[in-house]
């Protein structure tokens, strides 16, 4: 008898929160560690979609809509103690009951050091790690490394309403991308390489390195 492999989780996407402060989400998996995927500044959470579907039944995976981004409602209050909260909320209703695991694209490496902040983590990862308000040609450097077939989950879209909203991350001029703030005396560690898009250029072998790490 050939052994057939499982197929991974389907996925299924859920709302959470009031009009005024909705967050969209989508999960793989019902059980195991939740690893929550966030995306970088102008784009959404399709970006993860190739990771995720590969980290199979290891885990439940959750890629959320930052606010203003994707099908996430754009908000009055964008800054990183509230967003983090509402995350938090968010993992609280999965019922999975174990620390989390973040894995943070570009500029969302700062909300997950914030939300390290106020809720204990597995582990806090980063993949294109940056700390400054790119242009929509900044955020899509390192795009070519990309095959076609993956580059429509890395779409930006620039809107300069939520560009402004989330100047509240970045109190003063950054002339040069910097690692963020520690997170509990350790930095966020980088996760294959410092490539914008290693998550998108190998899915299989980023989610092999997240699996690694449960």
């Amino acid at each position: 008898m050939i052994a057939v492999p499982p197929s991974p989780p389907r996925r299924s996407t859920h709302a959470t929160g009031t009009p005024k402060n909705r967050i969209v989400y989508d999960r793989w998996g019902r059980y195991g560690r939740p690893v929550v995927l966030l995306h970088g500044l102008f784009f959404d959470r399709s970006m993860w979609w190739p990771v995720a579907a590969d980290l199979g039944t290891a885990c439940a995976a959750i890629a959320v809509d930052l606010p203003g981004h994707g099908q996430s409602a754009p908000r009055n209050d964008y800054t990183l103690n509230s967003i983090a909260a509402d995350l938090a909320t968010l993992i609280r209703s999965l019922d999975l009951h174990r620390p989390p695991m973040l894995v943070a694209h570009a500029e969302s490496v700062l909300l997950a050091a914030a939300f390290a902040r106020q809720v204990p983590c597995h582990a806090v990862l980063g993949v294109g790690i940056k700390a400054n308000l790119r242009s929509e040609a900044q955020a899509e450097a390192g795009l070519d490394a990309v095959a076609a077939p993956y580059r429509q989950f890395a779409v930006c879209h620039r809107d300069d309403a939520v560009a402004a909203g989330y100047r509240c991350w970045f109190p003063s001029p950054v002339r040069h991308a910097v690692r963020p703030p520690p997170v509990s005396g350790e930095d966020i560690q980088p996760l294959c390489g410092a490539d914008a898009f290693a998550h998108l250029a190998d899915p299989c072998g980023f989610a092999a390195a997240i699996r690694a790490l449960l």
